[in-house]
């Protein structure tokens, strides 16, 4: 009380956010952030001085490319963003360039992507950064500006992407956070990893509100040497494969609690890529002498790599979904694109498994559907990180169902694609069920629903006692502890019963 009457609401906010332990006091480390932005000088930071360059070292040129959100993609442009005002939107629209184009980095800094010595099988996962969150822990304070300070394995991550802005948060504030690496491929001397992190941005200062902009995802690969001295080829993007691919979230007030506005979007292009594999800083001749990196005509030396020999290999495919199974368990089961999913189905025989969603399933964003700070219970992320990775589901699941989730946007489109009219139908059969936010669904091969159920109202009876519960719809079941997953249970299973009559013809 005496903190918000010396400095009013907004005053006590900005402090809050720079207070991370909550105790009142601010830190020297706590005020480091406004300290660089009143006098514009950054300290040399410990790990940066520990970075000074091995005169035998390499070194690495990446390049950042960047095309900024495509704002007409955003559900708010639909009312040309009526009711928000400018300011709220100024970090977004001002963000058209990477902060940094090109940088120099030390081969040795991406170390953090060499295998521990207990996972160096190809396509066995380990974490470079391990998530901290899951749907117990909750997640973290919407209220930051400034991201804490790397440490460890966090520093090369958060280095590669202060080139696209200067407020990476490595750490999200959702569950899964981190990231997570595998081989792809051996060599004698070389891996192939394949990474994917989970991570956010920052794009307001004060005095204004919060804005997060969280990309699904960033993945991509490294080929380095065994010994990290070399790094013949690095590359991180976020995917841009899907029609919507970053999550948007800001403030309208100085509170945690304060009125929360959410918006999905696409991002066009967001990524890092070495021009080149890294190169030694200082030349040595076959004498041990430093040379001229130049010939004698003025020309940069032209190095000659000697070609990789791969002893095992998996493709990309197999690697990226070895990642995501990581990030998320319930991704045990295969999640198919929406027409796929119906084309397996007919030719197995076997029910349609179908989750339609505002915003993905798959990506670390929240998708407007989680956050206790939010006016909406139901949740993709609640259903992925409880009932869709029980095991007693996942055996269903693989057992008797082919699934899918989809995109209501994407499937907007397939409505009215006249191209391929079974397409048009399925679409219109999934989107006549849909209510927001996330709507699950069984369908016949034909597309015929035959049971759905709205995430919401999922949520809601399974967080009542079972005495409680009027409809006879979902009963629970005795074989489980967890209501969620015995409801989900029997949703299933009535699904198969009531097909059968369709299936049997």
């Amino acid at each position: 009380e005496l903190a918000l009457k010396s400095l009013g609401s907004e005053g006590l906010f900005l402090f809050s956010s720079l207070d991370t332990n909550n105790d009142l006091y601010l830190s020297p480390e706590e005020f480091k952030p406004i300290a660089e932005k009143l006098t514009g000088v950054a300290p040399i930071s410990e790990f940066e001085e520990e970075e000074t360059p091995d005169p035998s070292g390499e070194t690495l040129s990446v390049v950042a490319k960047f095309q900024p959100l495509v704002m007409e993609t955003m559900t708010k442009s639909k009312d040309g963003f009526l009711g928000i005002s400018h300011v709220a939107l100024s970090g977004l629209r001002n963000w058209t360039a990477p902060a940094a184009p090109m940088s120099m980095m030390l081969a040795r800094q991406f170390k953090a992507f060499l295998p521990p010595k207990n996972k160096v099988d190809v396509g066995d996962p380990w974490w470079i950064i391990p998530s901290e969150l899951n749907i117990f822990t909750g997640y973290l304070s919407n209220n930051r500006f400034y991201p804490p300070p790397p440490k460890g394995k966090e520093i090369i991550i958060h280095r590669l992407l202060s080139m696209f802005h200067p407020r990476p948060f490595v750490k999200t504030r959702f569950a899964p956070q981190g990231a997570v690496a595998c081989i792809q491929a051996i060599s004698t001397f070389y891996y192939t990893i394949a990474f994917r992190i989970h991570a956010e941005f920052q794009l307001n200062e004060p005095p204004d509100f919060p804005f997060w902009f969280s990309p699904g995802q960033f993945t991509g690969h490294i080929i380095l040497s065994k010994d990290s001295s070399h790094v013949r080829e690095f590359k991180l993007f976020v995917p841009n494969n899907r029609s919507l691919n970053v999550d948007m979230e800001w403030l309208y007030g100085a509170s945690e609690s304060s009125n929360m506005e959410v918006d999905i979007g696409y991002l066009p292009q967001m990524e890092l890529e070495s021009t080149g594999p890294s190169i030694p800083s200082v030349i040595h001749d076959e004498n041990g002498n430093v040379i001229d990196s130049r010939d004698p005509s003025g020309e940069p030396i032209q190095f000659v790599f000697e070609e990789i020999t791969w002893q095992q290999e998996i493709p990309w495919e197999e690697a990226a979904q070895k990642l995501e199974v990581a990030m998320y368990p319930f991704k045990k089961v295969s999640y198919l694109p929406f027409t796929q999913a119906f084309e397996k189905a007919k030719a197995e025989k076997k029910l349609v498994h179908s989750i339609l969603l505002w915003g993905a399933l798959d990506d670390q964003k929240p998708n407007k559907l989680l956050s206790a700070s939010l006016p909406m219970p139901g949740s993709g992320r609640t259903l992925r990180e409880t009932v869709l990775e029980s095991s007693p589901i996942l055996a269903l699941l693989n057992e008797s169902f082919i699934s899918s989730w989809s995109l209501v946007k994407e499937l907007e489109e397939l409505q009215t694609n006249r191209e391929n009219e079974f397409y048009s139908k399925l679409a219109d059969l999934h989107l006549e069920k849909y209510n927001f936010p996330v709507e699950m669904i069984i369908c016949l091969p034909n597309g015929t629903v035959v049971h759905h159920i709205n995430a919401n109202y999922f949520l809601d009876i399974t967080s009542m006692k079972p005495e409680d519960v009027e409809s006879s719809i979902f009963s629970f079941s005795t074989n489980f502890e967890d209501p969620s997953t015995a409801t989900y249970l029997q949703f299933l299973k009535e699904g198969l019963q009531r097909a059968k009559p369709y299936l049997q013809t």
